[in-house]
C-alpha cells in the first residue's frame, strides 16, 4: 500500500482541483475516504486471509466500495453541490486502490469485488509498498516509501497544485 501521507495527498489535490469553494468538511471528507480502504487490514487480526473478498486490498478498495461510499456520504452532507460532492469523495476514494495498484508489493488490488474476485496491478509499479505499523514505517524502509511517494505522488501533486494557483490568478 501506498502510505497515509500519499493518500491523503491525492485526496487533498483532488479537492482543491474540483472544489472552487474550498469547502474545509469535504476535504476533510476526502482524506478520511482516501484512507478508509485500509481499515481492512482488521481482517487479518480476525482470521479472514489475504485473498478473501474481504482481505487486504479487498472490497474496500473495489470501484462498488468508492461508489457506495461517496453515495452515502454526499447523501449525509446534504450538500447543494451533490455532484461535485460525490464526485470528490468518488476519487478519493477510488484513488486508494488505484495509489496501491501501483505499489511494489501485496498480492494485487480487487477493483472489481464482488463480481470478480482477482486481484490487480498496473504494469507500472513504482511506488514502494508501505509496511503496515508505525514501528517499521520509521525505518529505512519507510524512508524509501517516503521517497518514492515524493517521486511519484508529491511531485505530480505539486504540478497540479501550483498549475491551478497560477490558473487562478490569471482568472482574478
Amino acid at each position: 500500500m501506498a502510505s497515509i501521507f500519499g493518500h491523503g495527498l491525492v485526496a487533498y489535490t483532488t479537492t482543491r482541483l474540483l472544489d472552487s469553494k474550498s469547502n474545509r468538511l469535504l476535504l476533510f471528507l476526502a482524506i478520511v475516504s482516501s484512507i478508509i480502504p485500509d481499515l481492512d487490514v482488521i481482517a487479518f487480526s480476525i482470521g479472514i486471509p489475504y485473498e478473501h473478498p474481504l482481505g487486504h486490498r479487498g472490497f474496500s478498495h473495489s470501484i462498488l466500495f468508492a461508489l457506495l461510499w461517496s453515495v452515502l456520504l454526499t447523501l449525509l452532507l446534504r450538500q447543494s453541490r451533490k455532484w461535485i460532492v460525490f464526485l470528490v469523495l468518488f476519487l478519493s476514494t477510488i484513488s486508494h486502490g488505484v495509489l496501491d495498484a501501483l505499489t511494489t508489493g501485496g498480492r494485487g488490488v480487487g477493483f472489481l469485488i464482488p463480481y470478480d474476485n482477482e486481484r490487480y496491478f498496473f504494469p507500472m509499479r513504482v511506488i514502494k509498498v508501505s509496511p503496515i505499523g508505525i514501528e517499521e514505517f520509521f525505518s529505512e524502509w519507510g524512508m524509501r516509501v517516503i521517497l518514492s511517494e515524493l517521486k511519484y505522488i508529491a511531485f505530480p501533486c505539486a504540478i497540479i497544485l501550483i498549475t491551478l494557483s497560477l490558473y487562478k490568478k490569471t482568472r482574478a
